[in-house]
């Protein structure tokens, strides 16, 4: 039975991440963006991939399933960003999520980053319900720190200490 795999992300997968982010905003959760609205994937290794950042993808089977994302703000914070897995592969049998956050947090601890912020949309409830199972705590916006990168889709916040 082959395993997941977690990897940093390399070029030759821009095209499958970019479609796996846009199905799921577009088709399974109907939030209307675009591509264009979201530069940073088609620039992933500048926008993450520098500082205390980077961009993981999780691999099964030959396929892309899963991203996750950190972007380092400076003041030893990040952003986790992109995080999405494929609806068949959500939920525990597969733990693709949990596996993409647990690589996310032991780059953090390597990278001198002692706080983790997100922005997610109020649609995503099982997203939700994830991120508090794993000890986040809802924040208000007045709360995040002035550079973290608010998405216009955003309206929900999280903080997770380290």
């Amino acid at each position: 039975m082959e395993t997941v795999k977690v990897v940093k992300f390399t070029k030759e997968y821009q095209d499958e991440v970019i479609d796996l982010i846009l199905t799921i905003q577009q088709s399974e959760f109907n939030i209307p963006i675009s591509k264009e609205d979201q530069p940073d994937l088609s620039d992933i290794p500048n926008v993450y991939q520098t500082r205390g950042g980077n961009f993981w993808i999780a691999i099964y089977e030959q396929q892309i399933v899963g991203t996750i994302a950190l972007i380092d703000i400076g003041n030893q914070q990040g952003a986790l960003r992109k995080m999405f897995v494929k609806a068949e592969y959500r939920g525990k049998e597969h733990n693709i999520a949990k596996l993409l956050l647990l690589q996310l947090i032991s780059w953090t601890s390597e990278h001198n980053i002692r706080e983790i912020y997100l922005g997610t949309t109020e649609k995503f409830v099982a997203a939700h319900h994830f991120y508090e199972k794993n000890k986040f705590i809802q924040v208000a916006k007045e709360g995040l720190p002035d550079t973290f990168p608010i998405m216009k889709v955003d309206t929900r916040f999280y903080k997770m200490g380290l």
